[in-house]
């Protein structure tokens, strides 16, 4: 993908769609309507309605499943910028590493969606950016009925802006410390009676905490939206992004087996020259159309273009640099590899629901069939250079001699990875059947095949599986809801497990199971809700190692369907408006993850140990009060999350941190300053290997937004 084409498009388009100044109109051309935002709307950070956990229209209190919706509002209040800044508001979610989460104990990096369908532009080490979201929605336990292949623990689905007939400009213009500053842009309105639009840009540079890192963002939003009569309406967009990490891919700060950072929180084992760029292109078409008040199709189109290239030092562990035969910390010099590498992603996904409803035998039916297809065409290039041998100089960790290695000098050595390609599809059936008026049952299943083949050697593997979902929900009050919930998930085995044991028995896909008993409660007449969840779930059919495999020829495969996990927690989030100027989110979570059977999964130390990154208590936390007579809000957050243990079973120490903010309005004009982990605690958010160290948390970062909206 060529730089200049995408922008291009995006420019031109931009140029069709924005209409001048002077033109800005309602979508009813008869009057012109000028919005005035001022003081806070009510049900600031509480959100009823969404369809990601039934594609159907319906109440959130109404759905047999754990679901948290971060609007807005709460994106704009936390001064967030990328998905790692809301994990403190999603229970039972921490960070792994990168844009990776533990979910409810489980590892996940792929459950990602964007308005309902599979195509992230930041997959691989990049971290999905909030410019262009309009809300993030979570939904808790395993998702396959309606989804697909995933992890057990839940999903993340981003709904991206779309266009608007009401006409709204916004610019705003950011400032912080680590020499950050940044400019957004955004604009929606109508162009005719039937047409809408939406053009936006953002920008954003910082340079890191860490040493010889930095980061710049770029993005441009394109929509445009179309009643094509009354019953239907199609939108499209494009959208373009750009990442330049400089310094990258940055691994952690290295620890001892206590959880305290051997180094400062500043160390870096890459050098400057080190750096991971992003460009993707993004192309959406969505349609609806009603066929009647009680049928209805949505088909969505999601075209990706995605290409990463990277060249980073990665840590290898200490060496033995005096010579004595003892390589530990106290000589204080790592060894390092380079890699050079590239990767490229060409995905296109194509999702159709159709939704009936219908009554019979004095029963309500909300029908749902539908079926996806989602290709993706992968290519890879990987290049090594390792160690001294190869020209890559050792690093001391105590006096860092950066800048006299050259990786210009490096012995290069192609791996001869390639890409692959992967296809998936699925037809699933859903019905939503509301028995009487305390009683509802949601049951479904999915069917899904799917191939993956490696470019490289021609090797392919091919399956399919069948996914149920069953929920029931009883609401003896209007205000409160009891559930029960039965669902699934299912991840096929590694192409390169497949082709590791071809000739011995294929692997099965992991399988996960969940049951999720919940209670759901409104109150102060709706304006506030709370939900306590409590689940367990069983992952089984880990790809291990064969305990009876001796070497080849012996009858028995390398690897069989043998590991199996267990998660148990409890969930509580209260979520919505105490009082007129008095707005919150709140949530904790308890979870316990342990190896059942199989010592020898890569994520655990051994049977009855915890997972990895599995913290067992979490608390999210944040609140904001409004001064109407000023004009002015504060608000404040807590995020604590209890100690964990990385790959090595090293400690990852607990850590609490807090934030503030104060915003204030005059007229148009609204100013917001930020602060995050205010008290500058060192802190790591998660482990990984001991040889990379724990990811540090962020020291304490200040950020002023001056927001103009007309």
């Amino acid at each position: 993908m060529q730089r200049s084409f995408p922008v291009l498009v995006c420019i031109l388009v931009s140029a069709l769609v924005l209409p001048p100044p002077a033109r800005a109109q309602s979508a009813d051309p008869g009057y012109d309507e000028e919005i005035v935002v001022v003081g806070r709307a009510q049900t600031f950070y509480l959100q009823s309605d969404t369809r990601l956990g039934a594609k159907i229209d319906l109440d959130v209190v109404d759905l047999p499943q754990s679901v948290q919706i971060l609007t807005k509002q709460l994106i704009i209040d936390q001064a967030a910028r990328d998905i790692t800044d809301l994990y403190r508001s999603i229970a039972g979610v921490s960070e792994f590493s990168y844009s990776g989460v533990t979910f409810r104990g489980f590892r996940d990096s792929g459950n990602v969606f964007y308005d309902g369908v599979r195509g992230d532009p930041y997959s691989g080490f990049s971290v999905p950016q909030l410019f262009n979201i309009e809300r993030v929605e979570v939904l808790k336990g395993p998702s396959a009925a309606l989804y697909g292949s995933g992890e057990p623990g839940g999903m993340i689905n981003y709904v991206t802006k779309k266009p608007r007939f009401e006409t709204t400009r916004d610019f705003a213009a950011t400032a912080g410390n680590y020499s950050l500053y940044g400019a957004s842009a955004d604009a929606t309105g109508a162009l005719a009676e039937n047409v809408a639009y939406r053009v936006g840009a953002f920008y954003e540079s910082q340079d890191s905490f860490r040493r010889n890192a930095d980061e710049t963002n770029l993005e441009v939003a394109t929509g445009v939206l179309w009643r094509l009569g009354d019953a239907t309406e199609l939108t499209a967009s494009v959208n373009y992004v750009e990442q330049e990490l400089g310094g990258h891919r940055l691994r952690g700060v290295l620890a001892d087996d206590d959880g305290d950072f051997i180094v400062g929180r500043s160390f870096n084992t890459n050098e400057s020259s080190d750096f991971q760029d992003l460009q993707a292109l993004v192309g959406q078409l969505n349609l609806k159309h009603d066929f009647s008040e009680t049928l209805q199709v949505s088909a969505t189109l999601r075209y990706l273009d995605n290409e990463r290239e990277q060249g980073y030092h990665e840590p290898r562990g200490w060496v033995d640099a005096n010579g004595d035969g003892d390589a530990n910390q106290a000589d204080g010099t790592i060894r390092r590899e380079y890699r050079d590498q590239f990767r490229a992603n060409e995905e296109t996904s194509l999702t159709i629901d159709v939704t009936k409803d219908f009554t019979f035998n004095d029963m309500a039916h909300t029908f749902l069939a539908g079926a996806d297809y989602h290709v993706v065409d992968t290519e890879y290039d990987y290049l090594r250079a390792r160690y001294a041998a190869d020209g890559v100089v050792d690093l001391n960790v105590y006096d860092r001699n950066y800048g006299i290695t050259n990786p210009a000098t490096y012995n290069l050595t192609d791996l001869n990875r390639d890409g692959v390609e992967v296809r998936r599809y699925g037809f699933y059936v859903q019905d939503y059947v509301r028995l009487n008026e305390a009683w509802a049952v949601m049951l479904g299943v999915r069917y899904d095949d799917f191939e993956d083949e490696d470019k490289s050697d021609g090797y392919s593997f091919s399956d399919d599986h069948l996914s149920p979902r069953l929920g029931i929900t009883f609401r003896p009050a209007a205000n409160t809801t009891f559930y029960l919930n039965y669902s699934e998930s299912f991840k096929p085995a590694s192409l390169g497990a497949q082709e590791d044991v071809e000739g011995d028995s294929a692997l099965d896909p992991e399988r996960g199971t969940q049951w999720e008993l919940g209670w759901k409660q409104q109150w102060l007449e709706g304006q506030l809700l709370s939900t306590v969840a409590v689940y367990q779930i069983v992952k089984e059919d880990l790809a291990l190692t064969n305990p009876l495999d001796t070497g080849p020829g012996d009858g028995q495969p390398e690897l069989i369907n043998l590991g199996e996990v267990e998660s148990q927690g409890a969930e509580f989030t209260l979520v919505g408006d105490l009082t007129q100027n008095w707005t919150m989110t709140a949530n904790y979570a308890w979870n316990d993850t342990e190896v059942v059977e199989g010592s020898s999964i890569r994520n655990t130390f051994g049977d009855g140990s915890e997972f990895v990154n599995a913290p067992e208590h979490q608390v999210g936390l944040w609140t904001r009060y409004d001064f109407d007579r000023l004009n002015s809000s504060i608000a404040f957050g807590v995020d604590y999350v209890s100690e964990q243990r990385s790959f090595n079973d090293q400690m990852v120490k607990a850590y609490t941190t807090v934030d503030a903010s104060w915003t204030t309005s005059w007229e148009r004009i609204t100013l917001q300053i930020n602060a995050t982990n205010l008290f500058d605690k060192e802190y790591a958010v998660s482990g990984f290997l001991e040889r990379t160290g724990h990811f540090p948390g962020a020291p304490r970062e200040i950020v002023a937004q001056l927001r103009y909206q007309f």
